[in-house]
Parts: C-alpha cells; sequence; structure tokens
C-alpha cells in the first residue's frame, strides 16, 4: 500500500503585466515551487505583457506537502531577473476544489517577511522548582532556512520570548542548517501567559536583520502534556502591521491546477477489476449486445474522457492488450453515423484513447525525430515573421554601414527560414518510418484497415490524414508565398503514412509494452563533474564534462556520447539522489548523487546542470529507477565537506547524519515513465465507483432504443443487468471495502497556529 499526491499544473497565460524593461515591456517567465524548492521553469516569452505558455507539468509529492507558489519573473541578461510578483495556493485551498480549479488569479506584491521556508527543532518543557514552575524551550536546530544573504546562505539566530521577556541565542554564520542545542528558560507567573515565541532572524552586520519565521507555542497545552518537541514548520509574522500590498496592478496568472490524493492497494486488490476489463477487451464487440466499453465511453463526462483514456491505454500497455483495446475502440468508433472527413475529431473515448497512446508510446520517438530542428530554431533565434502588420523593421549591417530592411525583405527572408525548417522536418519525418515504434506503426495498421473496410469507396490515408487539396489552401493571402511548400509537404506526409502503414514487421519483444524496461536508456547527456575530495572513477574524473547514460541497471559515464564507458554505478548502490546548496559551487543547479562504492565506502558525487528544468529532470529520472532501493537515506548534507567541516551545518563528521531531509517521492511525471499498472487501476476504480448507477440508467437506455425492453419501465426497474455489469459492481464494492480497511494516515508535522 502506498499513499500519494500528484499535482497537476497548466500555466495557461498571463495578461496586463507591468512593465519592466525601458522598452515599456517585459521578459516573462514563471518558477514554480513546491514548499519552496523550485521544480519547473517556464520559457521565457520575449517583449510581451500577455504572455502565452500553455505549458503543463505533472509532479508526483509527499501527502504532507503544504503549498505550491507560481513566481512570474523578468528575465535580465545583464542584471539579477526581476520578481513581477506570485500565486501562492495551499494545500487546504486545493482540497476545496477536488475536480482542480481553472480560472485567473491576480499576482500578489513578494513580502519579504512572508517568504519564509524550512523548519526548527524545539524541545518546551515545564520544571519544577523551590521558587515555582519554570518554562524551558531548548533550540536544537533548524533546516532548509531562506537564503537572505549574497553568498546563498544566512547567518540565523534566534529569539525567544515570553511574558515579555526576550533572549537570544548566539549567530551561526553562513548556514541554512544551523545547530545551536541552546536552552532558554522564564519563570511562570500565575496565572501563565499563554504564548510562547519563537523567531527566527538572519543577522547583517549593516542593514537591517532579515526575518525567516517564527512559532507560536501555547502554553495551555504545555500544561496538559508537560512537555513537547518535534520539528514545527515556521510560519510568516501574519500579525505584523504591513501597508496595503498591490494586487490587481501585477496582473495575473490563467492557470489549471489540480490536486489527487490517492492510496494505490496491493496489485491483488486490483486483479477482479484488471481481469473483468482484460476479457471484455478479449471477447470484442458482439453483434447486439452493449459493450462496456460503450458505456463507459457514454457515461464519462467530457471534463474526465482524457483522464480516463490515459488509464486505459496505460492499463492494456501493461497487460499486452493494447492492440486489442485500439482496435475495440476503431470498430466501436466507425459503427456510428460519421463521415470520412470527420472521423476522430469528436470528444470520444476513441480520440482520446488514440491520443494517449501516441504520448506514451511515441514521445521519445517524436524527440528524437524533431528535436534536432526545434533545437536549431532556438538556437539560431532567427527573426520570422510574415504577417505584414506585425513585421518589426530592424537595422541590419555593422555600424557605419547599417541599413533599415524593408518590409518586403523581412518577409522574404522569414519565408526562407520557415521554408528550410519545414524542408529539414519533412525529410526527418519521411526518413523515420523504420525507428517508428512498432506498437504505433500497428495501430496505424489497424486503423487503416479498420477506415478501408468502413469507406472503401474514399482514399483512407488522404482522408484520414486531413490531406485532401482545399487542406493546403492559404487562409491569410500573406501565407501564399508558403503554399507550394505546403503541398509538396502533404504530398510527402502522405508518402509517410503508406510507408508506415504498408511495413509488416513483428512487435519487438512480442505484444505489450515492459513495466521497467532494463536496457532501456532513461535519460543522457552532458554534465559537469565538480571535483571533491572523494576516491573512484567518477571522482578522479572531476572538473571536467563527462556524457553520462542512465539505464534501468547503472548510471554509467564516459568523455563523449559513443564512446567507451569510462565506469558506473550500479542503481542498486544509489541512496539518494538530492539538490546542492547554491553557496557549495556557486550554482544552483548542481545535484549530488550518494552512493556507495565497492569497498562500501559512502562517496557523493557532485554533477551541475544547465538549468532548473534539467536539474529536476535528472532528479526525477534518478530516484524513479531507484525508487525501491531498500536501503535510501532519509537525511543527507545539502552541502560539501571542505576542510573540516560540512559547509551547511558546520559539523565536523564527515560520515555523521544529514542535516536536510531527502525528497525522493518528488518526481516530474513524464510520458516515458515506467507503468504502473496499480496506479492507473486505482484510478479507474475512483472513476467507476461514482458511475454505478449512470452505468446501470445507460445499459436500460441502450437496450430499449435497440428494442430489447419494450414498455415503461419504473423506478428501479429494468431488464436484468448483464453479466459483465453485475461482475463490474462486485468488484468495486471489494476495493471499497479494501479501503475502508485502512490503517488511517500518519499524523502531518508539527505546525502550530500564531
Amino acid at each position: 500500500m502506498a499513499r500519494r499526491s500528484v499535482l497537476s499544473i497548466r500555466i495557461v497565460e498571463g495578461r496586463n503585466l507591468p512593465a519592466k524593461d525601458i522598452t515599456g515591456s517585459s521578459d516573462p517567465y514563471c518558477i514554480v515551487k513546491i514548499d519552496n524548492e523550485a521544480i519547473v521553469r517556464t520559457a521565457t516569452v520575449w517583449k510581451t505583457l500577455s504572455p502565452f505558455w500553455g505549458e503543463e507539468y505533472e509532479v508526483q509529492l509527499h501527502p504532507t506537502f503544504h503549498s505550491i507558489s507560481i513566481y512570474v519573473m523578468d528575465e535580465d541578461a545583464l542584471s539579477r531577473d526581476d520578481v513581477i510578483g506570485k500565486v501562492c495556493i495551499t494545500r487546504t485551498m486545493l482540497a476545496e476544489h477536488p475536480k482542480g480549479y481553472s480560472g485567473w488569479v491576480s499576482l500578489s506584491e513578494v513580502d519579504p517577511d512572508e517568504e519564509v521556508q524550512g523548519e526548527i527543532h524545539l524541545r518546551v518543557e515545564l520544571l519544577e522548582g523551590e521558587g515555582g514552575q519554570r518554562l524551558r524551550c531548548t533550540v536544537l536546530e533548524a533546516r532548509d532556512l531562506a537564503k537572505k544573504d549574497r553568498n546563498g546562505a544566512s547567518d540565523p539566530f534566534v529569539c525567544v520570548s515570553y511574558n515579555g521577556k526576550t533572549q537570544e541565542s548566539t549567530v551561526v554564520k553562513k548556514s541554512c542548517y544551523p545547530r545551536w542545542n541552546e536552552a532558554f528558560e522564564f519563570e511562570l507567573p500565575d496565572p501563565p501567559a499563554e504564548k510562547l515565541c519563537v523567531e527566527v532572524w538572519d543577522w547583517d552586520l549593516v542593514s537591517k536583520n532579515d526575518f525567516l519565521g517564527k512559532v507560536v507555542v501555547s502554553v495551555q497545552g504545555l500544561q496538559a502534556a508537560g512537555h513537547q518537541e518535534g520539528w514545527f514548520r515556521l510560519q510568516p509574522d501574519t500579525a505584523k502591521p504591513r501597508e496595503d500590498r498591490r494586487r490587481g496592478s501585477l496582473g495575473s496568472l490563467q492557470l489549471q491546477v489540480r490536486l489527487r490524493d490517492e492510496t494505490v492497494l496491493p496489485s491483488h486488490c486490483y486483479q477482479p477489476l484488471v481481469q473483468l476489463l482484460c476479457q471484455e477487451v478479449k471477447a470484442g464487440h458482439q453483434a447486439g449486445g452493449v459493450h462496456l466499453v460503450t458505456l463507459l465511453d457514454e457515461t464519462t463526462t467530457a471534463e474526465s474522457r482524457q483522464d480516463v483514456a490515459v488509464n486505459l491505454v496505460k492499463l492494456f500497455l501493461g497487460q499486452g492488450l493494447v492492440k486489442e483495446f485500439l482496435d475495440l475502440l476503431f470498430e466501436l468508433e466507425l459503427a456510428k453515423p460519421c463521415e470520412p472527413n470527420t472521423l476522430f475529431r469528436s470528444n470520444s473515448l476513441a480520440s482520446k484513447s488514440m491520443e494517449s497512446f501516441l504520448k506514451v508510446t511515441g514521445m521519445q520517438y517524436l524527440h528524437a525525430v524533431l528535436g534536432p530542428t526545434i533545437s536549431r530554431v532556438f538556437e539560431e533565434k532567427k527573426y520570422v515573421e510574415l504577417d505584414p502588420s506585425k513585421v518589426e523593421i530592424k537595422d541590419v549591417g555593422c555600424s557605419g554601414l547599417h541599413r533599415v530592411q524593408t518590409e518586403s525583405e523581412v518577409m522574404e527572408q522569414g519565408r526562407q527560414l520557415l521554408q528550410s525548417y519545414l524542408g529539414e522536418l519533412l525529410d526527418a519525418i519521411g526518413k523515420s518510418a523504420p525507428t517508428c515504434p512498432p506498437v504505433i506503426r500497428a495501430a496505424f495498421r489497424q486503423l487503416f484497415q479498420r477506415v478501408g473496410e468502413r469507406f472503401p469507396q474514399h482514399q483512407a490515408v488522404q482522408m484520414v490524414g486531413n490531406m485532401e487539396p482545399a487542406a493546403g489552401r492559404a487562409k491569410e493571402e500573406w501565407l501564399a508565398p508558403l503554399q507550394p511548400a505546403l503541398q509538396h509537404g502533404a504530398s510527402r506526409m502522405r508518402a509517410f503514412i503508406t510507408r508506415l502503414v504498408g511495413t509488416e514487421e513483428e512487435e519487438e519483444g512480442g505484444e505489450g509494452w515492459p513495466c521497467a524496461p532494463r536496457a532501456a536508456v532513461v535519460k543522457e547527456g552532458l554534465l559537469f563533474v565538480h571535483k571533491t575530495r572523494g576516491k573512484g572513477p567518477l571522482l578522479a574524473s572531476a572538473s571536467k564534462k563527462l556524457h553520462f547514460c542512465l539505464t534501468g541497471e547503472a548510471l554509467s559515464f564516459a568523455k563523449s556520447p559513443g564512446a567507451e564507458r569510462c565506469g558506473s554505478i550500479a542503481l542498486a548502490n544509489i541512496r539518494a539522489a538530492e539538490r546542492v546548496e547554491e553557496k557549495s559551487f556557486g550554482s544552483c543547479h548542481v545535484m549530488q548523487v550518494v552512493y556507495v562504492d565497492e569497498a562500501g565506502q559512502q562517496e557523493t558525487a557532485y554533477l551541475q546542470c544547465k538549468c532548473v528544468n534539467e536539474l529536476n529532470q535528472w532528479l526525477s529520472a534518478l530516484r524513479k529507477v531507484c525508487g525501491n532501493n531498500p536501503q535510501l537515506l532519509h537525511a543527507y548534507h545539502p552541502g560539501v565537506f571542505r576542510g573540516d567541516k560540512w559547509s551547511c551545518c558546520h559539523q565536523k563528521d564527515r560520515t555523521g547524519p544529514g542535516c536536510g531531509q531527502t525528497r525522493h517521492s518528488i518526481t516530474l511525471q513524464d510520458w516515458s515513465d515506467p507503468l504502473q499498472p496499480d496506479v492507473e487501476a486505482q484510478r479507474l476504480f475512483q472513476h467507476l465507483h461514482g458511475l454505478q448507477e449512470p452505468l446501470r440508467e445507460k445499459y436500460w437506455q441502450l437496450m430499449e432504443a435497440g428494442g430489447a425492453h419494450d414498455g415503461p419501465r419504473g423506478c428501479g426497474e429494468g431488464p436484468p443487468l448483464p453479466l459483465v455489469l453485475q461482475r463490474l459492481f462486485e468488484a468495486l464494492q471489494d476495493l471499497e471495502r479494501c479501503h475502508r480497511q485502512l490503517p488511517p494516515a500518519a499524523p502531518a508535522p508539527l505546525e502550530l497556529q500564531t
């Protein structure tokens, strides 16, 4: 059994953002943080106050996370990026919208006193003495404090206040993971004061001290328990009066956010449901009957049909029945009244399942084929615009010889660039038919055959591909120069599809889709290796770039792509994959891989990525493939061991316990992730559990429409339910009982009210 939280985020667009540049515009991008840890960075949209991103992400989280913050930034080439505003959504707010939230949210100004993070370890107790009771507060340590200084750290100290008196701890220099272990005692008045306040501050020599957060302890509750100890989440200073913050004048974001809390049962609990679905797919469509897939399609709402399609596709991929499932959908879809040019354009389960199938099985193929050209477009950064109403006239040439380009020259240059990109893409696509995943080629062959049987008088490839001559006509006059290239491209695409469906080959590895392909490359790329005092082949190759390749067996490295492997780390020996503090190497894009070498000694490799997105992709990939390792660490050191101590917590024991919590459960989801049959079965159960009555009603309606049941039907009456629905309802009831028998969830970390 596993409890997990999955957060789906779609950042659609922004509007009415303030201008941050002297040009009267901004270059906005977004940073998404989960509990103050950066997870995602969107692309920068240049020179606009109404950017469109349309980027979506799915993040698996620990169920005890607190909030998601989205910061809108203005990118600057020569100075530090400006903060435009932020949106903060708490876990409680997400729980109030179980189907997700979608809409516009106003940006608010970033208040330094609210930008707090981290936890503090306290022990509070009442002591008996000759002079009466005393209140003792022991401040042990803190972790993951906010970085307030330019060196990427803080100089934290603690103020403990009670009954009008305040005591201060020592200052720990350059640490976001300080250790104090200092005790503070106060006389307990009669009656006792209600609250003990513990504030954390960043000490500054010249400027004002920065607030890092606070915890307020109820003394009344302490009298009942006698003592209290634990990690407490630091809170912002909400009691402090502040000026009215700007809200609304900073613009707004259109967001779609959804949180799903899931409890996944052991595999055997889902077997009756999975076996029933598989048997229905194997049986296929029976004339005169109502198929379970038809009932599911008819009763699933448009809003949830995409999710259900993804779950079904992944489930049947894992069961080796995805071809049969898609073929059944093709057959049922083509049995409806339809025209060739409207096939798979509706929001049906068939169209959504085909879309999901192509994403799950073909995303890596798509990246391999289109990636080089798309990278070229971004690297060249050439200006392309064919619409005369949007053309920007720029100077060209060197200093002293520059001249202004004419509108026609800009448009002609754009046309040539577009034709070059289009030609390169078409060449790559045309040559890729043999490398297209076999399971995709098989699905296209089935679709081609089914459409040909249903519409023998039409050219199936031409119509299904929507590439009839009318589709190539320019919608705007200024697109006319591209017309010949578009028509030539349509003919090349028809030839590509013909090759695709005409290739009869055996699917690699038999039917189905491996749940965890052992030899497949999970992720690869160049990473910079930072030099440390460690030993081993990887650490000896430090301070240089190496090509890393992560598979289901090991993390290996070589001097360049395709070169002989220099060494590797077995996945079973990896203990953690975590971030490194920015101050350690002067970069916030460094990760550490903690592993055990052949001699049984724990070592750490420090690898630098080029951006926050690449960093999180590597961390997610490593955490997924190592997720079942039995000896994963629960704590780690976010810094490095230099001289005689750790840079993060200043411990002098190199092998001592870590000062920060590991985050094995935080991963970015990807279409190429290994399949998780139990997760898909649980999501299908959640969906079907709420559809029992609609399924029953829809079955009766379809039977009546087919003439199988005549006459009026009273409340609760109808023809006998088919065996498949009876078995389905029994399986759902069994799963419901399993969920009711689960033990309660573990308590969340302590969080005191201020």
